[in-house]
């Protein structure tokens, strides 16, 4: 056990995705798992990786589960069929899941203020387990979420960051993080510039640009993310201004 602090709490991690395992994809999210948990001192002792199949899923998380501290999932929580992470979660710990309001609200505010759907497909990303306490999702909306001692968290890399981010706090009693995200409509190369200063200028908070394309428009979500509520305002103000057309 040399290297691990026998007092600190442990952790798994369980990636879920047939795209990881068929080289598709390359899993960048243990990488910086093991990183911020490091950090933070809790000790990253196992890593599975498992196929998009309910079984495996809820073998692997009740495994897990009892023998670690914590658990972080990635990947399986989006809106197609195949993604099936929150279902098999929920049968591990034996829960009801079913379409959770406070997560539909989330979405439908997320989706009416970009003026798209929420059809079927997206309404599976409200899919909560009964109890379980969301994740904030600041760059995409949909939540990940906790229930008992697992925390469900995206594949897509920025967004398991992010998710990762507003998570911890709460695990190791660190200051807690809050977020402020804006839409931009220019594209990403017009944002670099003023963004990159505004991050010199405020090197406490983290900044994100997120590109989209929306009936042909350029755009990005800037999402801005700190422990200090003043501090991201001011720089929340400057960064509209300096877009205000």
């Amino acid at each position: 056990m040399q290297g691990k602090h026998m007092s600190n709490p442990t952790a798994a991690m369980l990636v879920i995705g047939d795209e990881i395992l068929s080289g598709r994809t390359r899993d960048a999210n243990m990488h910086h798992l093991a990183g911020v948990l490091t950090e933070r001192g809790i000790d990253l002792q196992e890593v599975r990786v498992v196929a998009d199949d309910p079984d495996a899923i809820v073998a692997a998380v009740q495994a897990l589960s009892g023998a670690y501290t914590h658990v972080f999932t990635s990947g399986g929580i989006g809106p197609t069929h195949d993604d099936i992470t929150a279902d098999n979660v929920a049968r591990a710990f034996e829960t009801p899941i079913s379409v959770r309001d406070d997560a539909r609200a989330l979405l439908e505010a997320h989706y009416e203020k970009s003026g798209q759907e929420l059809n079927e497909a997206r309404l599976r990303m409200a899919r909560i387990p009964d109890g379980a306490a969301l994740i904030d999702n600041p760059v995409s909306t949909a939540p990940g979420f906790t229930i008992e001692n697992v925390h469900v968290l995206a594949g897509v890399p920025a967004i398991f960051q992010v998710m990762l981010q507003s998570l911890l706090p709460k695990l190791t009693g660190g200051a807690p993080v809050m977020s402020r995200s804006v839409e931009i409509f220019r594209p990403e190369g017009d944002i670099a510039g003023p963004l990159g200063e505004l991050a010199n200028a405020y090197p406490e908070l983290s900044m994100g640009s997120y590109p989209f394309i929306r009936d042909g428009r350029f755009g990005a979500n800037i999402v801005m993310r700190g422990s200090d509520e003043g501090r991201l305002s001011e720089a929340m103000s400057k960064l509209e201004v300096a877009f205000q057309s």
